[in-house]
């Protein structure tokens, strides 16, 4: 076998498998400084570090919120960032079972020769990023790769070139004790429908695994975060069931059941279109050898922000909101939703922003 063999071997594949525990998911709170700005800014709070880092105390310490969750992505800032009484976010989430991830990458650029297709940087010195950041008490990473659907789009360049980003990115974190949740989000704009994005879900899919496999990524160590398969956002809606089924086939014929989670993007959906479309896929009848979870941030955090809107006196009322979500999406793990959260403020409203940047 000329497959590397990481030192971290065991615990990757250890802490991928509890990543995928049904009944938790993960909590993507890897903004960066520009992204949360704009979080910031819809409830006029000022994006200056103690706001971001009030924000993200809020989650963490919500009461009796992290059983529902294995993983939180932080974006790097947040990594070393401590609660107003001098704890380590780190140490919190460990306390509370679950890992603390990183976002990784560096952002898009336009892939030259394309019709505004990119690519991913920050491959340079992310061994010793990685290294670093294992050391700061990460034990996952986040890398996300952007395609879209056009008449010509995705290309083969841009499914080529991202496919392989994916699978560097991928060894490269775990030869540093990282598991790497692989993302190739298809973004939702644009008018096709729901067969058109379950194609190109699948060529997508299937571009990577090769990609990986030709780089001796140890499979059982990965999670995957793709798009749900749904009509573009310029298209009528289907409902949960349709999408569970188109997504579901789309999975079984692109992922090895080596892959032990696939923890999905909401990309945009509203909280509860989101977790409904989950609980489908859980319900859904036949081959499923890999858990079906999550990795939302605004299908997480939506309500919330809005019932905090950055004021002290509405922390409690914020984190209540908080955890009616991350609860019903634990159970959408389990197929066991019965679409009965309080809706809170705007859990119903769409959370999409065309061409979603970071």
């Amino acid at each position: 076998m000329s497959h590397f063999k990481s030192k971290y071997h065991d615990e990757l594949i250890a802490n991928a498998a509890y990543i995928g525990t049904p009944g938790k998911g993960i909590l993507a709170a890897d903004e960066s400084t520009g992204t949360i700005g704009k979080r910031l800014a819809s409830i006029n709070v000022e994006n200056v570090e103690e706001n971001r880092r009030a924000l993200r105390e809020l989650l963490f310490t919500a009461p009796g919120a992290l059983q529902y969750l294995s993983g939180v992505i932080l974006f790097e800032e947040t990594l070393y960032q401590k609660t107003a009484a001098g704890k380590p976010f780190v140490d919190v989430l460990k306390e509370g079972g679950v890992l603390p991830g990183i976002k990784v990458d560096k952002g898009t650029v336009e892939l030259p020769g394309t019709n505004g297709e990119t690519t991913t940087q920050g491959l340079d010195g992310l061994g010793q990023r990685c290294a670093k950041y294992y050391e700061a008490g990460a034990r996952f990473a986040k890398w996300r790769a952007v395609l879209k659907i056009g008449s010509n789009e995705p290309s083969e360049l841009a499914i080529h070139e991202n496919a392989y980003g994916l699978a560097r990115y991928a060894v490269i974190c775990q030869e540093n004790g990282l598991v790497p949740i692989v993302e190739p989000e298809i973004l939702v704009d644009g008018p096709h429908d729901i067969n058109k994005c379950a194609a190109v879900t699948e060529r997508v899919l299937a571009a990577c695994y090769k990609a990986l496999n030709d780089h001796h990524v140890l499979l059982e160590g990965t999670l995957l975060k793709p798009n749900m398969v749904t009509p573009g956002s310029d298209s009528p809606k289907v409902t949960p069931e349709v999408i569970a089924e188109y997504t579901v086939r789309a999975l079984q014929r692109t992922v090895p059941a080596a892959v032990p989670a696939i923890v999905f993007l909401s990309g945009g959906q509203s909280e509860e279109e989101a977790t409904l479309n989950l609980n489908a896929m859980n319900k859904l009848k036949g081959k499923k050898p890999w858990s079906l979870s999550f990795s939302f941030g605004r299908a997480l955090q939506s309500s919330t922000l809005k019932a905090w809107a950055g004021k002290v006196e509405n922390v409690k009322k914020a984190q209540e909101a908080f955890l009616i979500r991350a609860k019903a999406n634990s159970e959408a793990t389990l197929g066991t939703y019965k679409g009965d959260a309080q809706l809170g403020v705007g859990a119903s409203e769409s959370l999409h922003v065309k061409d979603y940047k970071y």
